[in-house]
C-alpha cells in the first residue's frame, strides 16, 4: 500500500503539472520523488490499487455490508 506521503507527492506533482506549463511528466516526476510511470498513469485516470476491488471478491457490497450487520446484533 503506497504510504500517505507518497500519496502527498503524487497529487502535489499533478497540481504542479497542471499550473506550470514548461513541467513535464518527467521533470514534476523527479522533484517530487515518485516514479514516472505512476505519475502517467494517476494522470490519465487509472486509480491506486488500493482504490480498486480484488478480482477474487466473491460478495457484493451489500451482502457483505449485511453479513457484517448480522454479525454485530448478534
Amino acid at each position: 500500500m503506497p504510504s500517505p506521503l507518497k500519496e502527498a507527492r503524487l497529487i502535489l506533482a499533478i497540481q504542479a503539472l497542471e499550473k506550470d506549463a514548461n513541467l513535464n511528466g518527467r521533470g514534476a516526476a523527479k522533484i517530487y520523488k515518485i516514479g514516472p510511470k505512476t505519475l502517467r498513469r494517476r494522470r490519465a485516470g487509472q486509480p491506486a490499487r488500493r482504490d480498486i476491488p480484488a478480482n477474487s471478491r466473491k460478495l457484493t457490497d451489500l451482502e457483505e455490508n449485511t453479513i457484517v450487520q448480522y454479525i454485530i446484533e448478534l
